[in-house]
């Protein structure tokens, strides 16, 4: 009776789940797919805690890691600003990967002499497994954190036959995973799970130190995927379903997403992962031999204000500038002014932009900028040439030309905004440093482009100001 209504409870946890997938591949219904997977986690545990009663003795142990759980996360959402939340995103990874490495090795030793032969190998190479991709998640998203909260550099470390390096500690880790799969000795089968461990911690290093910045999104994503797959191979070594069929779907929908995101950059998954490109973030406009690369020319925000006014459309760009100075807010009011005098206004949202998949859309969302006029990149590129003004919000290499017409350039290939065929352009940055891939972007110095110098939410508040004189 008990297994009969926990197995129905899972299979109802995992619908709410798969309905939370679901709603959150659309605005109009990202709420309520938070919701699907609120109610599916509270079912999943009120759940397991009350049918298992083999946990009934632990319950309040269980109940205070709960409770301390709970509020940590919750402070944690409440504290973390959107513009930390691709950190947070990387350490709540690292948590999960963590957690696989610890269950595996728990698992391994809780279930010695009680397997042999057949069963015995099968639940060893889930384990090696679970172990092994948990502890690349772990480091590789420690990685990422540090390089998404600038504690360490974006700029690739490309070590000395960095590809050979890899694929002889791969060989070690195969090698090992016959040898852990054949032992009956116990000690020696947690040296050799010990020693795999430390390999696929420096494989989960090295892997995303050899990351460049422009390709973190994508690196969130594939982390996003890593912890699915290792979620769902400590589902294998728990025969918990509903642990399988989650981590089966967060790995899935990581994987997808990465290569959505990878074909949205004209890249790769296997050029991401064998090493990406980039430098040092905030690095100088890069300088020739013959001089500088080009003139800039400066505008201020109250000619900003007047040429918005007198524009019948107009598009607005979001980079990660805007995440930074928290200006979506004054964005809105200028939205809705504009909107209220007759202008057509429209965002442009690059698959990339931001540190996170959906980064900006989630900030306009934020400040309840109106769903139908936020599109993706297909959807608006083709209207450029006919808008009247282009406003950029702290982007820079997702409107790089150089992406489409530099064969030198790192991005070369790579889809972007082609604001530069609008009627004008203005770009609003603090300087004229690069961006997170460290690229140089010639759009700055084309005629039709003004150059909006300061924080953006000062800038921002400063055309909002001149719009409302």
């Amino acid at each position: 009776m008990q297994n009969g209504i926990l197995t129905v409870s899972y299979l109802f946890s995992s619908i709410m789940f798969i309905m939370s997938l679901g709603g959150l591949s659309r605005h109009e219904t990202a709420r309520k797919g938070n919701l699907y997977g609120i109610i599916g986690f509270v079912v999943a545990i009120t759940a397991t805690l009350v049918m298992n009663t083999n946990l009934h003795g632990s319950m309040g142990l269980l109940g205070g890691t709960i409770i301390v759980g709970g509020i940590i996360g919750y402070v944690l959402a409440k504290r973390v600003g959107m513009t930390s939340m691709p950190q947070l995103v990387a350490v709540l990874h690292s948590f999960v990967g963590l957690a696989a490495v610890l269950v595996g090795m728990s698992t391994y030793l809780g279930t010695n002499g009680q397997l042999s032969g057949a069963d015995k190998i099968i639940h060893d190479v889930e384990t090696y497994i679970g172990v092994l991709i948990g502890a690349v998640t772990f480091t590789g998203s420690i990685v990422a954190f540090g390089k998404l909260h600038e504690i360490i550099r974006s700029k690739p470390l490309m070590l000395p036959g960095r590809h050979l390096l890899n694929l002889v500690v791969v060989i070690i880790c195969l090698v090992l995973a016959v040898m852990f799969a054949t032992t009956h000795d116990v000690s020696m089968g947690m040296t050799l799970l010990l020693i795999m461990t430390a390999l696929a911690f420096f494989i989960g290093w090295h892997m995303v130190m050899a990351i460049g910045g422009a390709d973190m999104p994508v690196v969130v994503s594939m982390l996003n995927s890593y912890s699915g797959w290792a979620a769902a191979a400590t589902g294998f070594l728990l025969a918990n379903d509903l642990l399988i069929v989650t981590g089966a779907l967060v790995g899935s929908s990581g994987a997808i997403l990465s290569y959505i995101m990878c074909k949205a950059m004209n890249r790769s998954f296997v050029s991401v992962i064998l090493g990406g490109f980039g430098t040092d973030t905030g690095t100088a406009t890069a300088k020739t031999s013959e001089g500088p690369v080009g003139t800039v020319t400066a505008t201020t925000a109250e000619d900003v204000a007047a040429m918005l006014k007198e524009a019948r459309q107009v598009v607005i760009v979001p980079g990660y500038g805007m995440a930074v100075a928290q200006a979506q807010h004054p964005v809105k009011e200028i939205t809705d002014i504009l909107r209220k005098a007759g202008v057509t206004v429209r965002f442009a949202i690059h698959p990339v932009a931001g540190r996170l998949p959906g980064h900006m859309n989630v900030l306009l969302a934020e400040a309840n900028v109106p769903y139908d006029i936020v599109l993706e990149m297909d959807e608006i590129n083709h209207d450029l040439p006919e808008t009247d003004v282009v406003l950029i919000l702290g982007a820079n290499d997702i409107v790089n030309p150089g992406a489409l017409d530099d064969p030198s350039s790192p991005i070369y290939g790579m889809p972007v905004l082609e604001v530069w065929k609008a009627k004008q352009v203005v770009v609003s940055k603090r300087g004229m440093a690069t961006g997170y891939s460290g690229v140089d972007n010639p759009l700055f110095y084309k005629p039709n482009t003004l150059m909006l110098f300061g924080d953006a939410k000062k800038s921002v508040d400063a055309v909002l100001s001149g719009l409302k004189s």
